[in-house]
């Protein structure tokens, strides 16, 4: 078994294409990890056993009779509890949809579906996507493998944590603020956030829907980038979904080089509250840049300082808008209704009882930016500070091919250290908010450990839209420097569950 979960997707798939593993011992080797660990790590929300297995077995009756298997066919994957799927639970981690089964599959589910990925099951998340840590999931916190007393990022901390932990070696997270990439900076895994539009957002349970990114989540870019390819592409079942071909990562991730091309590095993205050891690895990442060929620029973003305020004015003016459907009516959870009841009465107390703390203080902040005298003041402001955020970036691509910078500013914090602290854990997507603004594409890859604490520390790379294949040429090569610097993947290093 610890054969099988160490190798990455790629292998795994060459593997079953060869005959050399059976997708349905590939499943039971990370059904058994699951078995084994995922009680201390919480990852996983739900584990679709049976159908995990039947996918298995309908990879390996396709080989068997010599039919053409697809690059992932085989592979097991954690799914983000965001996306709708046909016959198991979709909960966002909130208890206002505690046990609903969705008639459909989202868009992504499907696509999965059909490249015969196996989905082991749906991962613990943030309430509704909001949060930094996975704290906010009303069904408890989900451990860090390096250490399990400190997050694994949020929201997508269950699909991390999966990964690290070697419980799945793909998953698929959402990004609105940072919640791909800053989860698989702190615990040293590959996440990407794909250009806006990129991959479809059909039934993916929507918090921010101008910022709502689904991507993909693995141990190495490779394994990204063949993800990204699945999931991506235009989708008619969504009005944002861009109608062109999907950008050529997997060659890019394939071919990866730094040679003649210009990064940027932005004065913003670095200062007071960023962690010593964080600053040092990302530093130490443009060295190894500049040795690779590459020609760094320096760049000023200024608004770029206005991002974490224009973002946590837009995302919440959106929650409150499209939370406004969990009314008790048509599905979910319903409180109160014992016949003497108003309408009004059971939708407020199925919404005190079913939503969580995050996700009630982001309704009202964006209720009340939205409200009548203050959507100018505050809702209006902030989508003119987004266009100046656009604006920067164009700018900084007229001078460079990519942006780097760390992803976080600190590596993983202990549970609870920020929990009655909202602006301390907002703080923690301050590297990430602006691409989620701009629509850009955007990478996270390990870059080393904190000196101080022996903790992943993740390097972000930032392109222009619909050229996320230089997420992949770049992030390429990066990680193979630093295997080649090392000699093995920085996950190696992880202690042991």
């Amino acid at each position: 078994m610890t054969d099988i979960i160490k190798l990455t997707a790629a292998e795994i798939a060459a593997k079953i294409a060869a005959g050399e593993l059976t997708a349905v011992e590939v499943t039971e080797a990370h059904l058994a990890r699951i078995d084994a660990i995922d009680e201390k790590v919480h990852a996983f929300l739900h584990i679709d056993r049976e159908g995990a297995l039947a996918q298995a077995r309908a990879v390996d009756a396709k080989r068997a009779a010599g039919q053409q298997l697809g690059p992932l066919a085989g592979v097991p994957l954690a799914l983000k509890d965001i996306f709708t799927t046909e016959g198991i639970p979709t909960t966002v981690g909130s208890k206002i949809l505690e046990g609903w089964i969705p008639p459909y599959d989202a868009t992504v589910t499907r696509k999965l579906k059909e490249a015969d990925v196996v989905i082991l099951g749906k991962t613990n998340m943030d309430e509704f996507a909001m949060g930094s840590s996975t704290e906010n999931s009303a069904y408890g916190p989900t451990g860090n493998p390096w250490d399990l007393t400190r997050i694994p990022g949020g929201s997508g901390g269950g699909s991390s944590a999966a990964l690290a932990s070697y419980e799945a070696p793909l998953a698929i997270g959402t990004d609105t603020g940072g919640s791909i990439r800053q989860p698989a900076a702190v615990t040293g895994t590959v996440g990407v956030k794909p250009t806006y539009g990129g991959v479809s957002r059909y039934g993916m349970v929507a918090f921010s829907s101008s910022l709502d990114q689904g991507g993909p989540c693995a141990r190495t870019v490779l394994d990204a980038a063949l993800l990204h390819e699945v999931i991506a592409g235009h989708d008619p079942l969504d009005s944002t979904s861009i109608d062109a071909p999907v950008p050529p990562v997997v060659e890019a991730a394939r071919n990866g080089s730094v040679a003649g091309m210009r990064v940027g590095v932005v004065r913003q993205f670095r200062g007071e509250g960023y962690q010593a050891g964080v600053i040092q690895r990302f530093d130490e990442s443009v060295e190894l840049l500049k040795a690779l060929g590459a020609e760094i620029v320096e760049l000023d973003c200024p608004s770029f300082d206005l991002a974490l305020s224009a973002y946590y004015l837009i995302a919440p003016s959106e929650c409150s808008s499209n939370l406004a459907r969990f009314d008790a009516m048509r599905y979910g959870l319903r409180v109160g209704d014992d016949g003497t009841k108003s309408a009004e009465e059971v939708t407020a107390l199925t919404r005190e009882a079913g939503f969580g703390d995050e996700v009630k203080r982001r309704i009202i902040l964006g209720t009340y930016a939205l409200s009548s005298g203050y959507y100018d003041a505050y809702y209006g402001s902030a989508q003119k500070v987004r266009t100046l955020i656009k604006q920067d970036f164009d700018k900084a691509f007229e001078q460079v091919d990519v942006i780097v910078s760390p992803t976080t500013p600190t590596t993983a914090f202990p549970i609870g250290e920020r929990a009655d602290d909202p602006m301390a854990m907002y703080l923690a997507d301050l590297c990430t908010i602006p691409t989620n603004l701009a629509g850009n594409a955007a990478m996270s890859l390990p870059c080393g450990l904190a000196p101080e604490d022996n903790l992943p520390v993740g390097l972000q790379i930032i392109a222009p839209a619909m050229k996320d294949d230089r997420l992949y040429k770049v992030g390429a090569a990066v990680e193979a420097a630093f295997v080649e610097k090392w000699g093995h993947p920085l996950l190696e290093e992880a202690p042991s569950l």
